[in-house]
């Protein structure tokens, strides 16, 4: 008998990368839809051959349904995924895992009192560049970690949201709440948390608004653009910029500068990952595509989700990750408004 998942909320996220993973999945006999626009969940239901919950309640009540998907908007996950763990479902819940940290904590708790497993989709640690890199990193072959680059950026969420247009909820303050650096941001701080196995401690950071406006014509409520100077717990230093003005390619690269050399990762359009040692060899890895707004591949992310239920295993990120990340992110807002360096708190 294989499992039935509900998801909440129709907008791209389950439409291209929840909805047809699960569809893909053979353990996956059935999903349920709910969205607030019935249109939307009726839409991806004759898409995917499920069937249509009428409201959020209707579906956790529902005993047969094992797995939830919260792909809601971002200031409404505390409340649908802490009520699904409650609900006794397994949850995995998109990124940000909250707006603010007491939220996220209520989302843990549930997940305490329940015990079913609680998984945020942070999807960077999936692709098999990013996996490779923690194994080369961990193996310590190019010595310890100095310092670092990252930076993920697209041409923005209006090119990628289901209206296709500047009202999407991105930009609103109330329900995107951290602009790009809760979009974009949050993914690379998770995977410097994952690829370093170090935490970011230190934070400095300038925002903007400098292109994006709202349906109005309007300047936006959150920053289109952050750059960062982060240091970690284990002394290493390195820059981040995020940002949705990169008009005309996505940029998702890394660059890890060690004793003994560099990693290069999503730097090339060839090979997915290049090692550079300090005397000059060259090693390049071509291991596959990521996935970027304009090609979606299968994140991984659902696969990792289904396995962790099925086998009994601790999720690849858990609640715990998901706040590590959510408190850099912050910082970094409260850095960039109010022109200091924040220390990130460890409690």
């Amino acid at each position: 008998m294989g499992l039935k998942v509900g998801i909440i909320g129709c907008g791209s996220i389950a439409k291209l990368r929840h909805a047809p993973e699960y569809k893909a999945n053979p353990f996956v006999d059935e999903i349920v839809f709910y969205d607030r626009n019935l249109d939307r969940a009726e839409a991806l239901a004759a898409m995917f051959d499920g069937t249509v919950a009428k409201s959020v309640d209707q579906l956790l009540a529902d005993p047969t349904v094992q797995l939830i998907s919260d792909c809601s908007s971002n200031e409404n996950h505390y409340i649908f995924s802490a009520k699904a763990l409650l609900q006794g479902k397994h949850v995995l819940c998109e990124k940000p895992i909250s707006l603010t940290i007491d939220h996220a904590k209520e989302i843990l708790d549930a997940q305490k009192e329940s015990g079913k497993k609680l998984m945020v989709a942070h999807n960077q640690r999936f692709t098999w560049a990013h996996r490779k890199a923690k194994e080369i990193i961990g193996s310590e072959e190019l010595g310890k970690v100095l310092t670092f680059r990252t930076t993920f950026g697209h041409a923005g969420p209006e090119q990628w949201g289901i209206n296709k247009s500047n009202s999407t909820w991105f930009f609103q303050k109330e329900r995107s709440g951290l602009g790009v650096a809760g979009d974009l941001g949050i993914h690379k701080v998770d995977l410097l948390h994952y690829l370093l196995d170090d935490e970011i401690e230190q934070v400095s950071a300038f925002q903007g608004v400098l292109d994006k406006v709202n349906e109005n014509g309007e300047l936006i409520e959150v920053c289109d653009n952050i750059a960062c100077s982060l240091k970690t717990k284990k002394g290493r230093i390195g820059t981040a910029s995020f940002s949705w003005t990169y008009y005309g390619e996505e940029d998702n690269s890394t660059i890890i500068y060690c004793e003994k050399g560099i990693l290069k990762i999503y730097h090339s359009d060839l090979y997915q990952l290049e090692v550079i040692t300090r005397d000059g060899e060259k090693v390049q890895y071509q291991l596959e595509s990521i996935q970027t707004n304009d090609s979606q591949t299968n994140s991984g992310v659902i696969d990792a989700f289904i396995e962790c239920v099925r086998l009994d295993q601790s999720p690849l990120v858990t609640g715990n990750d998901a706040i590590a990340a959510l408190k850099v992110v912050l910082g970094l807002i409260e850095a960039a408004e109010t022109n200091r360096v924040v220390t990130i708190s460890s409690e």
